[in-house]
């Protein structure tokens, strides 16, 4: 997969990314970890069909309703959520 660094996608916008997708997705770098990945809509269409198909035929819902459109429904408090971000985040550097 080919990638990018975040600044260069700063620096140049999507002209950049679309150069450098002619060749497949593009995995967008910042600080020497990818952060996202650019893909062509159709990689996209063929990612989301793929996705949906095995979890329709399993339980009648697709990735996206399970993930994406039906909110999750926890029972942590936003204190609790936003403590475990920030330990997590603390953790980064020390890998």
């Amino acid at each position: 997969m080919n990638s990018i660094p975040a600044s260069e996608v700063k620096r140049r916008g999507v002209a950049a990314l679309e150069e450098a997708a002619k060749s497949g997705p593009v995995h967008i770098i910042r600080n020497n970890r990818p952060t996202g990945v650019y893909l062509s809509e159709q990689e996209y269409a063929r990612l989301v069909a793929a996705s949906r198909a095995p979890a329709q035929a399993s339980s009648g819902a697709s990735v996206w309703d399970l993930i994406i459109a039906r909110p999750h429904e926890g029972n942590r408090a936003k204190d609790e959520i936003d403590a475990q971000v920030r330990e997590d985040r603390a953790s980064w550097g020390k890998r």
